[in-house]
């Protein structure tokens, strides 16, 4: 065993692609529900800290949404994240754990800045709206890892910026899902309900960089074995990006749906393009290894096991 590991966030869909990689073998993880342990209650984060004695701390969990969820509940995406991460981060430094994978988003970047999103772009710019909230509460966990190498070079609290994901253990509910499962869902609908069209949001044109989660949970194992080699700050992703439509139609070829695709305009559609720079992870030495069609494929192979009866 390379030690224990303390994986917050173990029954969403990241740490549920971590425990099942073949690496997680290589650990003793612990893996807490939410409820056993509430991560927004500081005093209990610290005493579970303090008891576990974890070689290191994976912290993925937060509440997560797509554009429905972000501004149906902004307040919640920022109480809520931030009061988890702040809890994770400290308790783990007091507890003297002197690794820690935090795991941020995206979001982070500012809504105008250019593309491909650097790392050193973070806090230049305003945010965008749709989901402010979460951001800013990434963005303060981010920075507190980066505050306690400051003070404790010896501390060695790395974050891992993940483009969008999708994948296994994906959220399918339209009122929580992101882009690509909420995809798969409508046209799975579409086609058992025998629906000629299926309406997507906006234009079509925004760009999305989409990688399988297992791919994330493989680059996250990979950096808790050699915690040293990984950079304080560092998108994960693939380096290349799709549209929206080219998402429509690709889930489409996996779900067997033959129908024709409307727009409507007056939907926000967010950003027009989030796509990682990943410079740093090239210097790493790893990329992911998933093709699209093949992660469509297994994530609609896996919502048809939840599904059906």
């Amino acid at each position: 065993m390379r030690g224990r590991i303390l994986l917050t966030g173990g029954s969403g869909m990241v740490g549920r692609n971590i425990r099942g990689h073949d690496r997680a073998a290589e650990w003793e993880i612990l893996a807490p529900s939410s409820a056993d342990l509430d991560l927004t209650d500081r005093a209990a984060v610290y005493a579970y800290m303090a008891a576990a004695h974890p070689d290191l701390v994976i912290h993925a969990a937060g509440r997560v949404g797509g554009i429905h969820a972000n501004m149906a509940h902004p307040v919640a995406f920022l109480a809520d994240n931030a009061a988890m991460g702040l809890n994770v981060i400290q308790g783990a430094h007091r507890a003297g754990v002197r690794q820690l994978i935090n795991l941020a988003s995206t979001c982070m970047y500012p809504a105008g800045a250019s593309n491909p999103l650097r790392e050193d772009m973070i806090l230049t710019a305003p945010l965008e709206p749709t989901n402010e909230g979460y951001a800013l509460a990434k963005i303060m966990a981010t920075r507190l890892c980066e505050y306690i190498r400051r003070q404790d070079s010896s501390a060695l609290y790395k974050t891992l910026i993940p483009c969008n994901l999708y994948g296994l253990n994906d959220k399918f509910d339209p009122k929580r899902s992101h882009l690509v499962p909420a995809i798969l869902h409508k046209l799975h609908v579409a086609k058992q309900t025998g629906a000629d069209t299926v309406e997507i949001w906006g234009d079509g044109t925004a760009r999305r960089e989409f990688m399988f989660a297992g791919d994330l949970a493989d680059a996250v194992l990979r950096a808790a074995a050699d915690m040293g080699a990984v950079p304080d700050l560092m998108n994960v992703g693939l380096g290349h990006d799709h549209s929206i439509n080219d998402y429509y139609a690709a889930a489409a070829d996996i779900v067997g749906w033959q129908g024709c695709f409307t727009h409507d305009l007056a939907r926000p559609t967010g950003m027009k393009q989030k796509l990682c720079a990943t410079d740093k992870q090239t210097a790493w030495g790893w990329q992911p290894q998933t093709a699209l069609a093949d992660g469509l494929a297994r994530t609609y192979r896996h919502y048809l096991e939840q599904t059906t009866p």
